[in-house]
């Protein structure tokens, strides 16, 4: 479904999955994917914090964090293609989602991608027994190859974050030139794996639930987002 999204509707959208089960001994994933860069990280930290804001109990699980180490990918020889599917923990991510469906009497703890380490840290993000819903957000969620073909049915709603290429790739080069990469090497990357992982990623835009397009899902900067 492709339609114009405001803030407003899509905090009213979440909100309804995180009330539909809030007593049941399951709980709602919801996914939010999109090519690198579109803001996906951006969007579900502040989708979170608005429904925290309305009283829900929410936690937020990113997909970075089942990154493979970055020993494991050069021995691998996959350290230059860092963010192609085949450089995740797959089945790993597959195994915790279906464990966060489940509203277990215990804390269950997943992975998080620590961006100053360029590493996953492990036990990072704390999902305690009393979350109604859980945010996931990822570039993969949608891929149509095993084992990422796992992931879409244990999904609630998957909902596809869409920016002009343009300036998904300006924000692209500018986060590698953050992490030390000349202009040059900056959008090398941007422009040459970056754009391998879009492709596949974009291909997958019709399965989405929702495709949410920019500007609609910026929330107001005045912090006055309705809940």
């Amino acid at each position: 479904m492709n339609e114009p999204t405001s803030w407003h509707a899509l905090v009213q959208r979440a909100g309804v999955l995180a009330d539909t089960r809030a007593d049941a001994v399951s709980r709602p994933v919801l996914g939010i994917t999109g090519a690198p860069g579109a803001g996906k990280s951006t969007l579900g930290a502040a989708l979170v914090a608005d429904l925290r804001t309305s009283g829900r109990r929410v936690a937020l699980v990113g997909m970075d964090g089942f990154h493979l180490a970055q020993a494991e990918l050069e021995r691998l020889g996959r350290a230059e293609r860092k963010g192609a599917p085949d450089t995740f923990d797959a089945d790993g991510f597959v195994i915790l989602l279906r464990r966060l469906r489940l509203r277990e009497a215990r804390t269950a703890y997943a992975p998080a991608l620590r961006r100053d380490l360029e590493e996953p840290v492990a036990a990072s993000v704390p999902v305690e027994p009393g979350v109604d819903l859980v945010v996931t957000e990822g570039n993969y969620l949608l891929l149509d190859d095993e084992p990422w073909a796992q992931v879409q049915p244990l999904l609630e709603e998957c909902w596809y974050l869409d920016l002009p290429d343009s300036v998904r790739r300006e924000r692209l080069a500018k986060r590698h030139q953050a992490h030390g990469r000349s202009s040059r090497q900056a959008w090398e990357r941007a422009l040459g794996s970056d754009e391998q992982n879009a492709q596949l990623v974009t291909a997958c835009r019709a399965r989405a639930d929702l495709v949410v397009t920019a500007p609609g899902f910026v929330p107001p900067s005045d912090g006055s987002a309705p809940h």
